[in-house]
């Protein structure tokens, strides 16, 4: 059942090093003020998994609290690479991270399996593909039924989930408009699952009929963070913030130069700065 809390103590309880974390949003609803509280409490030793690692992942793993990486996809959307991800994986700074790559696809399925309680995901997939060489986790089966060659992969069954969405009620159940990747089987999937939010309501009235809803007995913990999901967008409370991927090229590119930023922004601020800043795109500052 859903408890609310403050954003150190959903952390501080359900992230432990050596756990297996999700940080789940598509472009969307990005639980950037929950991994920044993740830094700032120092977490280590993290095998993190997301589909498309942008930003948010640049930051943990330039901030050493990494030793691996399942994904699908890694960049800046729309600007490049992620440099502090690379300088990890190529230079082995600030600690060599081992990576796993998949398809968006295999990691979408993966995480269905998981939330099923199934050992892996089979699905039509990688043909042609050069990822199986690289990865030792992508395998093959053959359909009983049919003879058909599969693919197949682990499921991704997360020791926590991070999510953030628009609106929880006070019973603790969660409501997501707009754009959904895989956050809900991310949080069926995990052992224990954190929930930030824009706001918290009385109850979900005029619910648009595509919204999805977690129950409260499927999140462990629930948090108020206005501007949560900056740079990230939340849809109905402001846009992406596209000034900032640009500019975080430049930030990441000098080991140096991104410590002094993560200091500043992260390490020194706190969830707060978030509502300040995504009410500034809104135009509610």
């Amino acid at each position: 059942m859903a408890k609310f809390q403050t954003l150190a103590e959903a952390v501080g309880e359900n992230l432990h090093d050596g756990d297996t974390a999700a940080f789940e949003g598509f472009t969307h609803l990005i639980p950037h003020a929950a991994a920044h509280e993740a830094i700032r409490q120092g977490r280590r030793d993290l095998t993190l998994v997301r589909m498309t690692p942008d930003l948010v992942y640049d930051q943990m793993v330039g901030m050493g609290m990494a030793r691996k990486l399942v994904f699908s996809y890694a960049g800046n959307p729309g600007v490049g690479l992620l440099r502090r991800v690379r300088d990890a994986i190529e230079k082995g700074w600030p600690n060599p991270v081992a990576i796993e790559e998949h398809s968006h696809a295999a990691m979408a399925n993966a995480y269905e399996a998981g939330a099923a309680g199934l050992p892996c995901a089979v699905f039509r997939g990688y043909r042609g593909a050069g990822l199986a060489e690289v990865n030792p986790n992508i395998k093959t089966v053959t359909c009983p039924f049919t003879g058909e060659i599969l693919a197949a992969v682990p499921a991704i069954r997360p020791d926590v989930t991070f999510i953030h969405a628009q609106k929880a009620n006070r019973r603790g159940d969660i409501l997501i408009e707009g754009i959904v990747g895989v956050q809900k089987e991310a949080v069926l999937a995990a052992k224990r699952s954190v929930v930030t939010v824009e706001e918290i309501v009385e109850d979900f009235d005029g619910v648009h009929p595509n919204a999805c809803v977690l129950p409260r007995w499927t999140v462990t913990s629930v948090v108020q963070v206005k501007g949560g999901a900056h740079p990230s967008y939340a849809h109905g409370y402001y846009p992406r913030d596209n000034a900032f991927y640009l500019a975080w090229d430049k930030i990441a590119a000098d080991r140096e130069g991104f410590l002094a930023w993560m200091k500043e922004n992260v390490i020194d601020s706190g969830p707060d700065a978030f509502a300040g800043r995504a009410a500034t795109l809104s135009g509610r500052a």
